[in-house]
């Protein structure tokens, strides 16, 4: 039972990563090259990943593509609750690292999230990140060096934090990014 789990999981990723880039696709002007054009970026994010692990069924994943200066992205997540921000840290596996990048912000106690959390772009770091970051190309560095990945953060908005599943607000499930190939 948990073989088919797996590889039903990874039909998913495989299909999502497929729709997500024909999606990138049909957005960008035909005439344009980029040298990242065949570049995406992804996390697949779960609780036993985070820093410390969390025991959650939550799940997620993260596709980024970057396209002239800027990165389209995308953040899928399934069995989680109380979403209150998504970011790119800056950090190796097994480190909690500081924010470089915010994704996604919403509100404590928000309920429970299934599908697509966020679908969006951005053309910087956050400004004065503590990662160093100051452009686009220092994120992609990062990711091809392995030192970033995704967090999703819950909060029930009910002290005290974390609680269990939907109160993790240092992060309920995370995946470190990796460029997913080259065409």
């Amino acid at each position: 039972m948990r073989a088919l789990r797996i590889a039903a999981a990874i039909c998913v990723a495989a299909a999502l990563l497929s729709l997500s880039l024909a999606v990138v696709s049909a957005h960008r002007d035909g005439d344009q090259q980029d040298d990242n054009q065949d570049t995406v970026w992804v996390a697949i994010m779960r609780g036993a990943s985070e820093t410390p692990p969390r025991d959650t069924p939550a799940r997620g994943v993260a596709l980024f593509h970057p396209n002239d200066g800027s990165v389209d992205y995308i953040i899928i997540v399934a069995r989680i609750s109380n979403v209150f921000a998504a970011h790119i840290h800056c950090g190796a596996p097994g480190v909690a690292g500081p924010v470089g990048v915010t994704l996604f912000m919403g509100t404590p106690g928000s309920g429970p999230v299934h599908g697509v959390l966020v679908r969006s772009s951005f053309s910087a770091p956050d400004p004065g990140n503590a990662c160093g970051w100051t452009t686009v190309a220092d994120v992609a560095a990062a990711v091809a060096s392995g030192n970033a990945y995704v967090n999703v953060h819950t909060n029930d908005g009910v002290a005290p934090p974390n609680t269990g599943p939907g109160d993790f607000p240092g992060g309920e499930i995370r995946g470190a990014l990796f460029v997913a190939g080259d065409d």
